[in-house]
């Protein structure tokens, strides 16, 4: 069985039922907790191309950084996109579980299920 790791943000209900459903079905993910230590560029990229998603699939529109840090911007290029979110790590989406060939957001956490 692969390794797991999941974007985890302790305070939000949906990762914390992701992360109790992973344990029930006897996985054992890496936690990072990406608000205190945000992916580099490359591991949000490599997470984007397993989820098969552009940069804005994965982000948090309501949050008030989404618009601080101009990523409401058209004209951003997938690199600046991807730089911002690391800048501003409270816009990714979460919870997102991954291993080194498959990636799911938890919302609702039973999508992850799929990777199991």
């Amino acid at each position: 069985m692969s390794e797991y790791t999941i974007y985890h943000n302790p305070r939000c209900s949906k990762s914390r039922q992701t992360l109790e459903l992973l344990k029930e079905n006897g996985v054992e993910p890496k936690i990072v907790e990406y608000l205190k230590n945000p992916p580099s560029a490359s591991e949000l990229k490599k997470v984007l191309k397993l989820l098969g998603f552009e940069p804005q699939q994965l982000m948090r529109k309501k949050e008030a950084e989404y618009k601080e840090a101009g990523l409401d911007n058209d004209a951003l290029s997938t690199d600046e996109q991807i730089k911002l979110m690391v800048a501003y790590p409270k816009v990714i989406e979460r919870p997102v579980v991954f291993s080194a060939d498959k990636a799911a957001v938890g919302r609702p956490p039973e999508n992850v299920l799929e990777l199991i």
